[in-house]
């Protein structure tokens, strides 16, 4: 039997990995809202910015992943040690990807801005980044508390995402054909929202992960997609 020392030891280790989820958390927010003011106000320090936050977040990753192989390999963990320890892994690894994301998105921003813009659909896209912030606040807040209540029904706003995503799309589109002028503003455009359609994939993986991780148990397969925009455009 472990001693109480052991025992002890290992919490602290595993409280560890939960505070660098939360201030890997808090930077992937930080980012998607930044990015998505920057957007809108077309405010290139700022975008700057979120892209200079990117390599924190990946250094934040790095140590992460050593941290959890080093946990492995001496702890040896089991059943809902180890299942805490994996969804360490698996979120930092969606962290990860939605930091990327947020840059993408300010690194547009000069290309965007070099061309005109279709002004009317600005209320669509802060509708769309809103809806992206919000779900991700939302699971990691869900991981904080070790709540599964909420996880599943997170998967009917991640199609709300969609349903908007697909809206917007059509819409660059419709605007692109309309007004030449907008073509290469949209064409960035078109790129953002699907960053931030992307952003609520990662928030939904990130769900289903804390649902594994405090029930035991794995979130049914059927998640449903509403991105239509294969149809818009014409593929196959």
């Amino acid at each position: 039997m472990r001693s109480q020392h052991i025992v002890g030891a290992f919490d602290a280790e595993l409280q560890g990995l939960s505070r660098r989820i939360a201030a890997m958390g808090g930077m992937a927010e930080r980012m998607v809202e930044e990015a998505a003011t920057a957007l809108r106000r077309g405010d290139l320090s700022l975008a700057d910015h979120v892209i200079a936050s990117d390599e924190r977040l990946d250094a934040a990753q790095r140590e992460l992943d050593e941290t959890v192989v080093s946990l492995l390999a001496r702890r040896q963990p089991l059943a809902g040690d180890l299942r805490e320890i994996v969804a360490a892994l698996r979120i930092g690894a969606d962290l990860e990807r939605v930091g990327d994301l947020a840059k993408n998105v300010a690194k547009r921003l000069g290309a965007v801005d070099a061309g005109e813009r279709p002004r009317e659909l600005q209320s669509g896209l802060d509708a769309l980044a809103e809806a992206a912030q919000s779900q991700l606040k939302d699971v990691l807040d869900a991981y904080a508390t070790r709540t599964a209540d909420r996880l599943a029904p997170m998967r009917d706003r991640d199609r709300e995402i969609d349903t908007v995503f697909t809206s917007l799309f059509g819409s660059l589109l419709e605007a692109m054909m309309n007004e030449p002028r907008t073509i290469t503003a949209s064409t960035h455009l078109l790129f953002c929202i699907k960053n931030f359609e992307r952003i609520g994939d990662h928030a939904t993986n990130i769900a289903e992960t804390v649902f594994q991780m405090v029930t035991g148990h794995e979130m049914p397969a059927d998640r449903p997609k509403a991105d239509r925009t294969h149809s818009l455009s014409g593929a196959a």
